[in-house]
């Protein structure tokens, strides 16, 4: 998989400097291309440089941050945007999610954080691009692969169990998930299972507890506890905020 081209808005340099020097973008096949300090300039970058992702601060000169995401839709809709801010606020969070907007971190970064919201948008972009014909057979059988994860999310899941179903080596299979994804196994899987919580959380009355089975989680416990490692609140939390 390709590295992905970052750009980094904020107008405080320190911040920019502390993203470029604290955070390890190549372990997450990641590169930063450009910067910007207000709104202008980031929507001149984001032309000029058409970055897979912009990492952005809400509170910049001449034009606010949702402003610039708002208006760069139009013209690059495949950019990702994730919102960095100060701002600990639900209305900019919920104009944010209107904007659907990647993830919303607050100031200071975390960057453990931070990286998780990567390997997250990494492996949605990776289920929403055309992938290219270089590799077709990896292709096919990464593809086939995660659609077997898709239908089957609610059984139990591991790498042999999947060396079983496709006749390969687990190692191999491990090793596809990062070259073709660009994370690893369990972090796809993670992040599959949180999504289609999410959804049924927000889409159905159904309890926690049935929630956790058919996101592949037998335990409610651990999946409570893995969903609020994830969002940052429980599932409980995730469906009063949101409904």
């Amino acid at each position: 998989m390709k590295k992905l081209r970052v750009l980094l808005v904020d107008d405080e340099i320190m911040i920019r400097e502390g993203f470029k020097r604290l955070f390890d973008w190549e372990a997450h096949d990641c590169e930063v291309v450009g910067e910007a300090a207000d709104g202008m300039e980031a929507l001149a970058k984001i032309d000029s440089l058409q970055p897979d992702i912009a990492i952005m601060d809400i509170n910049i000169p001449i034009m606010n941050g949702l402003k610039v995401i708002q208006m760069a839709r139009m013209k690059h809709p495949e950019t990702a945007f994730v919102i960095v801010s100060g701002y600990d606020d639900f209305e900019y969070c919920r104009e944010a999610l209107r904007l659907q907007i990647t993830d919303y971190i607050l100031k200071p970064v975390n960057y453990e954080e931070f990286g998780t919201c990567i390997d997250n948008l990494k492996i949605a972009m990776y289920q929403n691009q055309t992938l290219s014909a270089e590799e077709p057979q990896e292709e096919k059988t990464i593809q086939s692969i995660t659609r077997y994860l898709q239908e089957h999310l609610s059984e139990e899941i591991s790498l042999a169990v999947l060396a079983d179903e496709f006749h390969l080596n687990p190692q191999y299979i491990s090793q596809l998930f990062k070259n073709e994804i660009g994370v690893n196994f369990l972090a796809y899987l993670t992040n599959i299972r949180m999504e289609r919580a999410k959804k049924l959380l927000l889409t159905t009355d159904l309890s926690v507890a049935d929630i956790s089975e058919q996101s592949g989680y037998g335990d409610y416990r651990v999946f409570t506890k893995v969903f609020k490692k994830a969002e940052g609140v429980t599932p409980s939390q995730y469906r009063r905020d949101f409904l």
